[in-house]
């Protein structure tokens, strides 16, 4: 029934939904396993995409030629711009998504990719020959063979759905779990570990009386994830913010004595930094309230998803605290929240490229890795499909740096780090995150990616054009004097002080009460210079106006990132003995030989590893 297929892709996600399409878009034979066609890229929890951090990741794999950036502009229902009170490195996109459209669009666009073929099954096992992956096998008894395989299994690798005291396999409500690769992994010699994640109630939108609630509405001009000429956003559907009070808390608290977790029937460890109803009333016993989001599912459904509610709880007592809600009191639901706990292997069996130390051809991308969301787990896809195809083409392998990419600090940060609990992005975990703003992201990578062969000419060409209005623009705000009369109105209107002579428009622009947009509005010269980018504008005039405010800082992080990368690149030999370095700490000499860093600047980022530990390296190297 089948052909030797170049990439088989198990799993399909937000990790091997990208994964599949980058190695099929590149050329690849492709083969997509799922065990459900109807839930290709579904959101198995909040029905969202972007956010602190994770806004960046997603424009970076639109400008990488991904697909994640591209679907959810066809399918938000509302757009906000995060942290525009704080600098430009701060600012994150989120949308909220319409969830069952969100998986017809994805699946449609993987339908028209070419070179790309799908199967549903459930995969059991790999196969492998003399260290190298050949193929898969599955539940209906096929031997599929591949030359390379990508495992995208996200929660389902021997899942357990916990309510309370019941317990089922599972890897999301509704669909059964998958077993046998963890054991098939096992006795190939990879170390697997548990970790755990969970979901909230959802409620009937006709039962909960809004009025109670605080509305939170999109941004009055919703922007995009794409870089392409997506749709814009014509009307939007409000969110909500509801909160908990002690009644709500006592409840929780009656039903400790059967929470999984503290029974401890869950083994694995939960996200730090989205934890369950129940968790945070036991760590913060100070906080009388809790905030949540009551954000809807989609256009055309009455369904609800209570954000911060995330519960393993028995589900007649988190029926019970829904209802003492106020806004809740006549709330029904659709289902209880609940928990689930799953297999993951450390991703320091991992390269750089997400192929695996132990067997040659095989990836591993999302949460198998041991990563939390949607957009950390299709960054990984993108970037395992990439390199899947380029290994088999016998051409070099595709590795981000922390200085050009959120990406690169989400792969260093897993491979170095490593885990011990579910890894979620944010912007403090990037060093150079002035650099690795979302505005300029297409500016960073398209023209990377257009070099592989993944994004078309069509994007290169307008990333060179934005690139060239940026400059041009940046020229005319530098040459450009204005007088009294041009502008102390505007300055006047924005409560700063009135000029009293000739001044150049970018030494305006750096006042922090001064927009480009305010100037643009009072200046028609400066109108029609812009107007001339057509649909560019909007782009180029956030651009403009966040490099001139900002040239300064963006220049010191440049300079440091240079510096830095002396070391940073200073290649490791993968077969170094670092036992023989008896200058080097004990643990140093124990972390470097699991981890097998590629370069200096790795090495400096593992736990464990100083500061003269990495001196001592140097010192050897450079002799």
């Amino acid at each position: 029934m089948f052909k030797e297929y170049d990439i088989i892709v198990v799993g399909a996600g937000h990790a091997g939904s990208e994964a599949a399409a980058a190695a099929a878009n590149l050329g690849s034979s492709v083969l997509l396993i799922t065990m459900n066609m109807a839930a290709i890229a579904q959101m198995s929890c909040n029905p969202a995409m972007g956010g602190i951090a994770k806004g960046q990741i997603v424009r970076e794999i639109d400008a990488l030629g991904g697909y994640s950036g591209i679907v959810t502009d066809h399918t938000m229902i509302q757009y906000r711009m995060l942290n525009k009170s704080k600098g430009p490195a701060m600012w994150s996109p989120r949308a909220q998504s319409d969830r069952v459209q969100f998986s017809i669009k994805w699946r449609q666009m993987l339908e028209q990719t070419p070179n790309l073929d799908f199967w549903q099954d459930t995969v059991i096992a790999i196969t492998t020959a003399d260290g190298r992956v050949n193929g898969v096998k599955t539940a209906m008894g096929q031997t599929i063979k591949a030359r390379a395989v990508i495992l995208t299994n996200g929660t389902f690798l021997n899942g357990i759905i916990h309510i309370g005291s019941k317990q089922f396999g599972g890897g999301r409500m509704g669909d059964r779990a998958s077993t046998g690769i963890t054991e098939n992994l096992t006795d190939l010699g990879f170390e697997s570990a548990r970790l755990k994640t969970g979901t909230p109630v959802r409620v009937d939108g006709r039962t909960i009386d809004f009025s109670k609630l605080e509305e939170q509405k999109g941004d009055d001009t919703p922007g995009r994830f794409s870089f392409t000429n997506t749709p814009k956003l014509l009307r939007q559907r409000s969110c909500y913010l509801a909160y908990t009070d002690t009644r709500v808390h006592d409840t929780l608290r009656t039903g400790f004595d059967e929470s999984p977790m503290y029974a401890g029937r869950i083994a694995g460890r939960g996200p730090r930094y989205c934890p369950s109803i129940e968790d945070k009333i036991d760590r913060f016993s100070d906080k009388n309230r809790h905030q949540l989001f009551v954000e809807p599912e989609g256009w055309d459904t009455v369904e609800y998803y209570i954000n911060g509610f995330s519960s393993s709880l028995p589900d007649h007592v988190q029926y019970k605290a829904l209802t003492q809600i106020p806004g809740f009191e006549q709330a029904k639901i659709f289902r209880p929240g609940y928990a689930i706990e799953y297999d993951y292997f450390p991703p320091y069996q991992l390269h750089y490229t997400l192929e695996t130390r132990l067997v040659e051809n095989l990836y591993f991308a999302g949460q198998i890795n041991g990563t939390t969301g949607y957009e950390e787990a299709a960054a990984q896809g993108l970037m395992a499909g990439i390199n899947a195809h380029l290994k088999l083409q016998e051409k070099p392998p595709f590795i981000l740096q922390r200085s050009e990419a959120y990406i690169g600090v989400l792969i260093d940060d897993l491979i170095t780090k490593g885990i011990d609990e579910p890894y979620r992005m944010f912007t403090s975990r990037a060093e150079y995150r002035i650099l690795l703003r979302q505005d300029n992201a297409d500016l960073r990578l398209t023209g990377i990616s257009y070099k592989l062969g993944l994004a078309s000419r069509e994007r290169f060409d307008r990333v060179e054009m934005k690139r060239k209005a940026v400059a041009g623009s940046m020229a005319v705000l530098a040459k450009e004097s204005v007088t009294p009369d041009q502008v102390n109105h505007i300055l006047e209107q924005a409560g700063t002080a009135p000029i009293s002579q000739k001044v150049k428009l970018d030494t305006i622009l750096l006042r922090p009460q001064i927009s480009l947009n305010q100037l643009i509005s009072g200046l028609p010269f400066l109108k029609d210079h812009f107007d001339h980018f057509g649909d560019l504008a909007e782009e180029l005039i956030e651009e403009t106006e966040i490099l001139v405010k900002y040239q300064g800082y963006i220049e010191k992080e440049q300079e440091l990132a240079q510096r830095l990368s002396k070391f940073e690149n200073m290649p490791l030999k993968p077969d170094f003995d670092y036992s023989a370095l008896s200058s080097l700490s004990f643990e140093a000499r124990e972390k470097l030989s699991k981890i097998r860093p590629a370069t200096i600047g790795q090495a400096s980022r593992i736990n464990g590893v100083s500061p003269a530990d990495i001196s001592v390296l140097v010192v050897f190297l450079s002799k």
